[in-house]
């Protein structure tokens, strides 16, 4: 039997999970587990050995994995394993072995660009610099509990054009041309305000910032209303930062989280494995509630 403790982090969100050797998690501890990220949005698990195909089995147990077929870039080195994506910025032989560099990488919701965002994500640490490199965490639950009406009203039952040119680094994506109006360019469009398919509550579902569109509006009016929900969305106390450590795995909610990375030091190398996992088609549901415990934290 595997002993599993959670420890709330962030006053937002985010949980510490200690659970032992995640290789060895039976199937009442992965419970638990995935309990504590439906609860706490990211979880962190510490400590972890994990080979890619450990990774992968682990993954696997989240959901069904994604092969991620859009993060290439086209200047990096073919992947091993197709459901792993080495994030990194270490050149080996003139090549890249990942992506994203040691950029800042914007706040964003995993592969909001596609029909079928993701689910879940989850990274896990090999090599870290000695600073930078942190990721920060938003909590969408609470963003749209504490909107202010007005701005709701503007934004209720409307859909945002969700751009899937660039990465998140600011990278063209292979095969894509870049974007000359934010109206044309190509990517679904999605309900600003989606229900969670598990928790049945609403949260804010904004994506991605640059070169996004709210359908119905002119440009000059979506960009005002995008500004005003940014601010609001990335406020500090809806947020939670992880400093990484080598044998760290975090998870997260692409559904009701955003994520942002801080530059560092590209002198240093940082080497990540992701996995990710399908979702569904974002919906906002009559059923759907705000109602979420990590919505709760006084603004």
């Amino acid at each position: 039997m595997n002993a599993v403790t959670v420890t709330a982090l962030g006053a937002a969100l985010g949980a510490q999970v200690d659970c032992g050797d995640l290789r060895r998690l039976d199937d009442k501890a992965f419970g638990q587990v995935y309990r504590a990220l439906l609860d706490h949005l990211v979880i962190r698990i510490r400590g972890q050995q994990l080979s890619d195909p450990d990774l992968i089995a682990f993954g696997k147990r989240l959901g069904t994995l994604d092969f991620a077929p859009l993060a290439k870039t086209g200047k990096e080195r073919a992947r091993t394993h197709p459901e792993i994506v080495i994030v990194s910025n270490v050149m080996e032989n003139g090549e890249a072995i990942g992506v994203l560099r040691d950029a800042e990488v914007v706040w964003h919701s995993d592969n909001s660009y596609r029909d079928r965002p993701l689910s879940y994500s989850a990274l896990y640490s090999l090599e870290i610099p000695p600073k930078g490199g942190n990721t920060g965490f938003a909590n969408m639950y609470l963003a749209l509990e504490t909107l202010d009406p007005a701005l709701r009203a503007k934004i209720e039952g409307r859909t945002l054009k969700h751009d899937m040119t660039y990465n998140s680094a600011g990278d063209l994506r292979e095969g894509f041309q870049p974007v000359n109006d934010v109206r044309d360019a190509p990517g679904p469009s999605h309900p600003i305000i989606r229900t969670h398919a598990e928790t049945g509550c609403n949260a804010l579902y904004l994506g991605r910032r640059p070169n996004a569109y709210i359908n119905g509006y002119s440009v000059e009016e979506s960009e005002a209303l995008l500004e005003a929900l940014w601010s609001h969305a990335t406020q500090e106390h809806f947020t939670w930062h992880h400093v990484w450590q080598p044998g760290d795995l975090l998870i997260w909610d692409n559904r009701c989280v955003m994520h942002h990375r801080d530059p560092f030091d590209g002198g240093y190398r940082r080497v990540m494995h992701r996995i990710q996992c399908a979702g569904d088609v974002p919906a906002l549901k009559p059923e759907g509630k705000i109602g979420h415990p990590r919505a709760k934290v006084a603004a």
